[in-house]
């Protein structure tokens, strides 16, 4: 059980990093890979793209994190017994 939670924290730390990284890229380039100028606006739309595709490892790591509350309420409940 224990090893669950860890490995939890170490994926969701996994996770925070690379959206930082990617946060930090997209709104510091000023000219993207096809020579586009990054406008405000083109920065915004950027962010919210990686907003959506970090949609997916958010709600998967929401479910394993009451996945992991269950098995651990359950083992307290059979240890008081």
């Amino acid at each position: 059980m224990k090893i669950s939670w860890i490995f939890w924290w170490i994926v969701n730390a996994f996770w925070i990093i690379l959206f930082a990284i990617g946060t930090a890229f997209v709104w510091l380039r000023e000219i993207d890979g096809a020579g586009a100028i990054q406008t405000p606006e083109v920065k915004l739309i950027s962010f919210v793209v990686l907003l959506i595709a970090f949609m997916f490892p958010l709600i998967v790591q929401v479910i394993w994190l009451i996945i992991n509350l269950i098995i651990n309420k359950n083992k307290k409940v059979q240890i008081q017994q």
